[in-house]
């Protein structure tokens, strides 16, 4: 595998925990960056990766964990504020590493215009990326599959699957697909410099199509329950606890979803991974245990 070595940030969320694990399999060295250490970045380490822990904003901890890497995934969670700041730490203590190649972890309504403030921060950070020189490559997913287990305890409980998408349809995508194309393009990235890849599952559906799948796959009733933007906030936050700023973006994307902003298909995922993309037919057999 020659000299390369590579950064995963985020490793112990769900992307970037599905790059590393293919990496380490195909004997690429991995060094992980993670917020905290836990049963999930001792996993890591019992796969093979170095794991450093430390804060995206601090910028000595990602100056030190660049240094002697070939190529980085840079994923900034996007429940907290700090992307543009981050980036630009980022950005500079690559270049101060000499780093050969970055995938960004970006989102599909990253643009100026977008309702988001969240997404016009991802759009900030590509530039602030791309102006920087090294060789990066973007990746805009579309909503990722894993929401769906988010609500698993409405589905598993209530037998209802509460979002506020509206009729709209879009192709959820995986995270283990997103690990395959961020490592795929890792370990050679001859081609995808400077390319913005827009990422879909195989399959377009809407929330009712996804809430008879979970009927067939489960056996029982299983019902969308469509909300209105406003009334899916005290859901979200039950949920999953969310704070002001994440709140917002996700109300906005939940409107540019209903707009058909999250629609589309492509197949990068298979010319990038030579693999077909998972559906959620696939993804809900694989998950069923949490929804039973």
């Amino acid at each position: 595998m020659g000299n390369k070595k590579i950064l995963i940030t985020a490793a112990t969320g769900v992307t970037g925990s599905a790059a590393a694990a293919n990496l380490l399999g195909l004997g690429i060295p991995v060094r992980a960056l993670v917020h905290r250490i836990d049963a999930r970045s001792e996993q890591l380490r019992a796969q093979g990766a170095e794991i450093i822990e430390g804060d995206l904003l601090d910028f000595a901890v990602l100056d030190k964990a660049l240094i002697g890497i070939t190529g980085a995934y840079f994923c900034y969670p996007i429940q907290i504020p700090g992307i543009i700041e981050s980036t630009a730490f980022f950005a500079q203590a690559a270049l101060d590493a000499g780093v050969g190649t970055v995938v960004n972890m970006s989102q599909i309504s990253a643009c100026r215009i977008s309702k988001s403030v969240a997404a016009r921060n991802h759009w900030i950070a590509e530039r602030l990326l791309d102006r920087s020189g090294i060789p990066v490559t973007h990746l805009r997913p579309t909503f990722f599959a894993e929401w769906l287990i988010y609500f698993a305890e409405s589905i598993r409980k209530d037998n209802v699957l509460p979002l506020p998408f509206g009729d709209a349809r879009y192709a959820p995508i995986t995270a283990e697909d997103q690990g395959r194309v961020i490592s795929a393009i890792l370990n050679d990235p001859t081609g995808h410099a400077g390319k913005i890849y827009p990422l879909y599952g195989p399959t377009e559906l809407s929330e009712y199509e996804v809430a008879d799948l979970l009927t067939e796959i489960l056996g029982r009733k299983i019902s969308y329950q469509a909300l209105e933007i406003k009334g899916f906030m005290p859901v979200w936050e039950k949920t999953v606890g969310s704070k002001t700023f994440n709140q917002q973006h996700i109300a906005s994307v939940a409107q540019e979803c209903r707009e058909g902003l999250f629609s589309g298909t492509n197949d990068w995922v298979e010319k990038i991974t030579l693999r077909k993309p998972l559906g959620m037919r696939q993804f809900i057999v694989q998950n069923k245990g949490l929804f039973a």
